[in-house]
């Protein structure tokens, strides 16, 4: 790194402050020995399924595998009480046929990478006319990827600017920044990040971990970061933003222990679809599996559930 990164990155932490990581590490230790039994148990369960954003980002992706997405996103199981998923999210030319499988008059949001997910690596004006593309073929959000190298090197006036062009482009559309957490290196660099991201965005708008692109993507520790960068941000400005983990989050119980996360660091009222996500594709049948198991007192076989998406 440059000796202007250097200064740059002192400045920020100077004024944001810095992580304490053992602190994090014992802080998220303790969320996995909470226990929650029964009802509680079934509510949160619920509670999580209407937070996931069901996706599918493959090459081989086509219309009529994006319609099963769509079609499980709005009915996760038949004959179980559970509420529908959050969104859908697609690749910007999956758009179009996300609506045409789910119609207007859904909850379920329309959620679309862009800006040259995962990497980034295109010409600004590039991401920009990607970004409205997929608004105008009526994507109600859309989840960015920073410019992690101009970041590492201090740039983050640059990086700010960027965030704050996408906003601008999705118009009405939820924007969901994400940090790409394992390229950034450090818990440090983690804040430094969502508090540039932060800046430049709405309220109601998200910060999210990873791509699910890379080897290590959503842990408690980042997750805690970045819930922690979102309490302080609010207790400064007043400005709620929301926050989505994405990738690696497959069980019922790590969603559950994200949850108990989410209440212990920022309350009741971040409990909801619209300041918490889960960026998942497995995740959904698991929780589906254990309200099936708290129903009838008994595991049912993976295949019992239908895929998320299937190959057409």
């Amino acid at each position: 790194m440059s000796l202007s990164g250097n200064a740059a990155f002192r400045r920020l932490f100077n004024e944001i402050g810095t992580v304490d990581h053992v602190g994090i590490e014992e802080r998220v230790a303790k969320y996995g020995t909470r226990s929650i039994k029964k009802a509680s148990k079934v509510q949160g369960l619920k509670l999580a399924v209407s937070m996931v954003d069901l996706t599918t980002l493959e090459g081989k992706d086509t219309p009529g595998k994006v319609a099963s997405l769509c079609q499980k996103a709005l009915s996760p199981h038949e004959g179980l009480d559970c509420p529908q998923v959050a969104a859908v999210c697609v690749y910007p030319s999956m758009v179009k046929h996300a609506r045409r499988a789910l119609g207007a008059d859904t909850a379920v949001r329309i959620a679309s990478v862009a800006t040259a997910f995962p990497s980034g690596q295109a010409p600004l004006k590039t991401r920009l006319a990607e970004v409205r593309a997929a608004v105008e073929d009526s994507a109600d959000e859309i989840d960015m990827v920073i410019n992690r190298g101009a970041f590492l090197a201090g740039e983050f006036r640059l990086v700010q600017d960027e965030i704050a062009a996408v906003r601008e482009a999705c118009g009405a559309a939820t924007l969901k920044v994400i940090l790409e957490v394992s390229e950034l290196e450090t818990y440090d660099n983690i804040r430094a990040a969502s508090f540039i991201a932060m800046r430049a965005i709405r309220p109601g708008d998200f910060i999210k971990t990873s791509t699910g692109k890379t080897s290590l993507n959503a842990t408690l520790g980042n997750n805690q970061v970045m819930l922690e960068a979102i309490r302080d941000h609010y207790l400064d400005t007043g400005v709620a933003i929301a926050m989505k983990p994405a990738g690696g989050i497959r069980t019922a119980k790590q969603a559950l222990t994200f949850l108990i996360a989410v209440k212990e660091t920022l309350g009741d009222a971040w409990l909801n679809n619209a300041r918490y996500r889960f960026g998942a594709s497995s995740l959904l049948n698991d929780l589906l599996r254990q309200l099936e198991k708290e129903k009838t007192g008994a595991y049912q076989a993976p295949y019992y559930f239908s895929e998320a998406a299937e190959s057409y």
